[in-house]
């Protein structure tokens, strides 16, 4: 009797690393990203992306290849006008431009509701802030590919994330970019 050669492949399932590339789109097809390197998650639970990307790739393997929409429910959440402040314009350092972002309580929350707001007009004596992510309030189209699953080490497990190759991990000092989520 002989020995089987092939193993089988590891299924994407709670406690495995999952690395994916990705096209993202808005819903009239416009490419808004499209990945170089594979985003790499926890999966499980673990807000290493949104559920439904880990529902939708929960039980496939390496290879498996799919496209879903997301509404904003699903993803950034609804735009809303309530993230949206003016304040002073002496309150913010030189220069200022659009697109600049700076970090800000809401006026009812505390610390840890700490948000980003982005710049988004600049007027003499004025300056307009969004806090909501640039991509509330729109449904978003993902093409997906799983490039890579592993098992998670007992480390990633208990921290909840990835570590090392394309992971999260301890920055060097040559600042390289962070790993990318989808979230």
């Amino acid at each position: 009797m002989g020995v089987r050669s092939w193993s089988a492949q590891l299924k994407i399932a709670k406690n495995t690393v999952v690395s994916v590339a990705y096209k993202l789109s808005d819903a009239q097809g416009n490419v808004i990203e499209e990945s170089d390197e594979p985003m790499v998650y926890l999966h499980g639970g673990y807000d290493g992306t949104f559920p439904k990307i880990e529902e939708a790739l929960d039980g496939h393997e390496q290879g498996f290849e799919t496209k879903l929409q997301l509404e904003p429910d699903d993803a950034f959440g609804d735009y809303d006008q309530e993230l949206i402040k003016i304040e002073p314009r002496d309150r913010f350092p030189e220069p200022l431009e659009i697109g600049m972002q700076f970090e800000g309580v809401p006026e009812d929350g505390d610390e840890e509701d700490a948000i980003i707001y982005t710049v988004t007009d600049v007027a003499e004596d004025k300056v307009v802030l969004d806090g909501n992510h640039p991509l509330a309030g729109m449904a978003l189209r993902f093409e997906l590919r799983v490039t890579d699953v592993r098992e998670a080490t007992a480390e990633e497990i208990e921290h909840g994330h990835v570590h090392g190759e394309n992971g999260l991990e301890v920055a060097e000092e040559d600042d390289e970019p962070p790993p990318r989520t989808l979230h």
